[in-house]
């Protein structure tokens, strides 16, 4: 995104969050542009700068983590200003009392009575009790509720699904869940049989539906393989990038190439990245 979040005079070393808040006022009085923001603006903003932050995290990049943390924070600071000019005022330090008053809450075997009593055995148990105390608290009507709508598809599968399987709803095994990929990938068979040009609109929304239900199959496979979705497709995106750039510096430009040669090339370039690869992580 574009290099508003720095400022002049804004470095710090403090953890406080109050520099932000006063670059933000300065910058809401003297830039047009700031000016005009809306919350509703810096919805775009915040997600966008959040994926950033994951990216920084897959690459275990320190610099990268240091400067997209620093854009989410500040981000985060401005919906805060924003909503005390649009909403009601909402004090940054009354947000971050209520967090770690929540906090504080949820992990009474850290914090409270159960710290002196035989507390959870394993982290599946923490994560058990926390969904529970979270709907015992009355803030969730529904089992569902707290996943939120606008999350990336993948990652919405995987949170439901770990939000059904806090009250008992979910498959016995892996192998079960296994089952249900393969059942759903049968079914999407079923819809894709035949020519795909001559399909009617009905056709294509029903393997789009099903497709959509093997999707949710396999992002709930990996919940039970114990393995973030979400992340795992990042890698596989990162490693296809690193492949497809190994394989188009072999390509010559205005080349027309068959579909059997590019089959070549791209084997060729698996194997280079592979083995750059192994020889990064020996060190």
């Amino acid at each position: 995104m574009q290099d508003r979040n720095k400022g002049d005079g804004a470095g710090t070393d403090s953890c406080s969050l109050a520099p932000i808040a006063e670059l933000i006022d300065r910058l809401r009085i003297d830039c047009p542009w700031d000016r005009e923001l809306s919350l509703a603006d810096l919805r775009a903003y915040l997600i966008e700068e959040a994926h950033e932050l994951a990216a920084a995290i897959d690459e275990r990049d320190p610099a990268a983590i240091n400067e997209e943390l620093g854009d989410l924070l500040f981000e985060a600071v401005y919906v805060a200003r924003l909503a005390g000019a649009e909403l009601e005022e909402i004090p940054l330090g009354g947000a971050i009392r209520t967090v770690i008053d929540k906090m504080v809450v949820r992990h009474p075997h850290v914090f409270g009575d159960e710290k002196d009593q035989a507390g959870p055995g394993s982290a599946a148990e923490v994560a058990a009790m926390w969904e529970q105390r979270k709907r015992n608290s009355g803030g969730e009507r529904s089992a569902l509720d707290g996943v939120p709508i606008s999350l990336p598809a993948l990652v919405g599968a995987y949170r439901l699904g770990q939000k059904a399987a806090g009250i008992g709803f979910d498959w016995d095994s892996t192998e079960a869940v296994r089952a249900k990929v393969a059942e759903e990938l049968g079914e999407l068979d079923r819809e894709t049989a035949g020519d795909r040009a001559s399909r009617s609109a009905g056709a294509k929304a029903r393997v789009e539906e099903e497709l959509g239900d093997v999707l949710f199959a396999v992002a709930n496979l990996a919940r039970h393989l114990d393995v973030d979705p979400e992340r795992a497709l990042a890698a596989a995106n990162r490693k296809f990038r690193r492949r497809f750039a190994a394989m188009e510096a072999e390509l010559k430009p205005g080349g027309d190439y068959r579909m059997e040669e590019l089959e070549r090339l791209w084997e060729r370039a698996k194997r280079a990245t592979t083995a750059r690869a192994r020889r990064e992580l020996r060190g």
